[in-house]
Parts: structure tokens; C-alpha cells; sequence
């Protein structure tokens, strides 16, 4: 079980929500602006944040920088449709297959399998729900069918799974950063006390 001290969780809270801010609307990379780390942001919260509010405040932030750019910052309003609602059992899946995880966290390497399937399953089910949403029920398309949404599923999805796995790889980065000083500190406190 992925366990974080309630200072780190709020640390991490406030770095995840300051992440989403920071990039959402910046759907792919440039050197200007960094791919939209939202659904990354809804799965390591999944991971890392015990509360269930964090949830609904996630998506609360993330339905407020969206009418923010709209209003505001001059973007587009196409992605805004009777579709939209989808967003919520999309993200509902990367924070499920997080919070999956979570349950199942041990310090090992072993655990690289059970992330991956996690991250690549919760990944997959959110593309499924928010594009399938978007192309179906947003009244965008005029003719929708299943064989041209199997296409835009190929199209999108290596880019959106490349995405998370940028975030969720720095994540693990940091992660295994804080884990070593963690274990390192322990050591010299023993050292020290045992001396």
C-alpha cells in the first residue's frame, strides 16, 4: 500500500493540481507548452491521495480551468458539449485504476507489472469513455460509426497514453528519489544510535 504522512499528501496534492493548471489545454508537446498532464494528475491522485474529496476537487479545478481558457483565454469551445459529462466517469477510471494500485503497492520491482497493467487498463477505459463520448453524443459528427471510432481510437490514443506514461515515468522518478533519501536517512539514524 502506496502510505504517504497527511503533509506529504497535501504537498503532493497541491503539486498535482498546480501540474494540471499549468498544462491543461496544451494537448500536445511543443517546446512552449508541455502535453496536458490532467490525466496523469487523475491517476497518481488515485495513487497518492487517500481522500475521496480530492476526487471531486479535481474535477472541480479541471471544469474551472476549462470555462477559465474558454472565457478568458480565447480557446475554443469545440470540446465543450452535451459530451462533456463524460470527462467525470473517464477520470473516474484513471483515479479507480490508481486507487487499485494503491492497494496493492509494495517497495519491489515486482511491481512494475501490476502498475503497468494498471496505468495501461485505466488508461485505455478512459480513452474508450471520453472519446467515445466526444464522438457519439457531442453532436459534432454528423455520421458516427463504429469502424471510424476504432480508427480515432488508433489515432489518439498512442498520444494520449504517451502522455501519462511522461508524468507517471518523472512520478516514479521522484518516488524512487524520495524512497532512497527515505531509506538512507533511516540507515545513518541507526548508525548514529546504535554507535
Amino acid at each position: 500500500m502506496v502510505t504517504c504522512f497527511p503533509r506529504t499528501q497535501i504537498l503532493s496534492g497541491i503539486a498535482l493540481a498546480t501540474l494540471m493548471a499549468a498544462t491543461r489545454g496544451h494537448h500536445f508537446g511543443t517546446l512552449e507548452h508541455l502535453p496536458s498532464a490532467s490525466w496523469a494528475v487523475f491517476f497518481l491522485a488515485g495513487i497518492y491521495l487517500s481522500s475521496r474529496w480530492v476526487f471531486p476537487a479535481l474535477l472541480a479545478e479541471a471544469a474551472l480551468l476549462d470555462f477559465a481558457a474558454i472565457t478568458w483565454g480565447g480557446v475554443d469551445n469545440f470540446c465543450v458539449s452535451p459530451a462533456y459529462g463524460f470527462l467525470l466517469p473517464a477520470y473516474g477510471a484513471l483515479w479507480c485504476a490508481g486507487r487499485w494500485y494503491a492497494g496493492r503497492h509494495q517497495e519491489r520491482v515486482a511491481m512494475l507489472l501490476p502498475l503497468a497493467v494498471s496505468l495501461f487498463l485505466g488508461t485505455a477505459l478512459c480513452e474508450l469513455i471520453s472519446s467515445g463520448g466526444f464522438y457519439f453524443f457531442s453532436g459534432r459528427f454528423e455520421q458516427t460509426n463504429l469502424t471510424q471510432f476504432a480508427s480515432r481510437l488508433v489515432e489518439y490514443f498512442p498520444r494520449s497514453f504517451s502522455s501519462l506514461l511522461f508524468y507517471v515515468g518523472i512520478a516514479g522518478v521522484i518516488h524512487a528519489l524520495f524512497r532512497a533519501a527515505s531509506a538512507l536517512a533511516a540507515r545513518t539514524e541507526r548508525f548514529r544510535t546504535s554507535s
